[in-house]
């Protein structure tokens, strides 16, 4: 039996949801059936980037060096008609997209090459409350008119497909929700020695950890990181927190770090890949992002038996129910999110009851192999829904 191409744009592989998910997905695709190939732009940055990992894994990754996040009329332009080539040599029978400048050139050119599935996964729409009105809009006119070319759109959440018809980006029809899963035994079955790793971290081993893991970076809004560990300090002095990961808002969480006089409470280590490891050095996990998509870090650290305590930004609001698995708290109420967290932190019981139910939900609503079969059958579906022999 002849297998079914499938060509995933995306554009930037840093260190991020969106591209592990991608990553992943061509991985797990059943072998026998797909073969899948990724193209990226060659943009990482300070996130840190994982085309090193994809070739590892023996997936191949074609880089387009015009495939650029910022508008560059003159290199989309050029990065439309290589791909547009590239996907008339390849004759792919699906092109999967994601990410928000990958998701409009890859689609457009994909049309233009004439594929016969083209779909995208929205990881968490380019639009949202905190951009200025104008650029707001341009994103929603690109969505609109995109979307007539898409054969069908995958939400991680319910709540990203009902933002989606609000904008008036396609209708019901166009969208199935499909969440982005992990590995859960990486997670769930984790049993690294969290003493030395606390050592070598510089935390102490007898004092609570609160932590997170994320970009620093405008979305993932790590300066409130800052001022929840502040308010929590007040009240449990001996408490300390870590935030994993990098981005171009560093410097900035140093000096607020810095002013609050925490240096030596807030420890930054930096890009990690041990993820696994460092959740299960921590007592509680926090996340103060101002928008997401469904942020696949808050089912890691479910997963891994941690009480989560977290905006109620879109998908977040889906996986968390407030007061059984987990905490919801307004974007930007510093000291209610204090209050959750000085909460579990004094009644071990209660973070130990919020801990299990959030492992239960990781395990019954994040299984990697549930996501690729649900991905697999939905490539056959859209295949026989348009004629395309394979």
């Amino acid at each position: 039996m002849k297998k079914i191409k499938v060509i995933h744009p995306i554009t930037r592989l840093i260190l991020g949801g969106a591209q592990q998910n991608t990553m992943e997905t061509c991985e797990y695709l059943n072998s026998n059936r797909f073969t899948p190939c990724i193209i990226s732009g060659p943009d990482t940055g300070p996130e840190g980037e994982i085309i090193s990992e994809v070739r590892k894994r023996g997936i191949p990754l074609t880089i387009i060096q015009e495939l650029v996040r910022e508008p560059n009329p003159v290199k989309d332009v050029l990065a439309i008609k290589k791909m547009v080539r590239f996907f008339k040599e390849e004759k792919p029978h699906i092109v999967h997209t994601h990410s928000s400048k990958a998701g409009i050139i890859g689609r457009w050119a994909a049309k233009i090459a004439r594929v016969p599935v083209i779909l995208h996964t929205v990881h968490g729409w380019g639009h949202h409350g905190y951009q200025k009105i104008l650029k707001r809009k341009i994103f929603v006119f690109l969505e609109r008119n995109t979307e007539k070319i898409t054969d069908r759109l995958i939400v991680v959440s319910d709540l990203n497909a009902k933002k989606g018809l609000s904008d008036k980006i396609g209708n019901g029809e166009k969208y199935t929700t499909i969440h982005s899963s992990i590995n859960l035994d990486d997670y769930s079955n984790n049993s690294c020695d969290t003493l030395s790793l606390k050592k070598e971290l510089g935390l102490r081993s007898d004092s609570p950890v609160v932590g997170t893991v994320g970009r620093f970076s405008p979305q993932k809004n790590p300066c409130d990181f800052v001022k929840v560990a502040a308010a929590v300090k007040k009240e449990v002095p001996e408490a300390q927190f870590v935030f994993v990961g990098d981005g171009p808002l560093r410097s900035e969480t140093e000096s607020l770090i810095s002013r609050f006089n925490l240096s030596k409470d807030v420890f930054m280590p930096g890009l990690r890949t041990d993820i696994p490891d460092l959740l299960n050095c921590m007592d509680l996990f926090i996340l103060t992002s101002l928008w997401e998509g469904l942020p696949r870090v808050i089912p890691q650290a479910m997963a891994a038996g941690l009480p989560v305590v977290a905006n109620a930004v879109d998908g977040v609001c889906e996986v968390i129910k407030d007061g059984e698995n987990g905490f919801l708290i307004p974007p930007e109420n510093i000291l209610l999110m204090a209050e959750r967290v000085v909460k579990l932190l004094l009644n071990s019981s209660m973070r130990n009851k919020i801990g299990r139910q959030g492992k239960q939900t990781a395990q019954e609503e994040f299984s990697l192999r549930d996501m690729i079969d649900r991905i697999e059958q939905l490539y056959e579906e859209l295949l026989v829904a348009k004629a395309v022999r394979v």
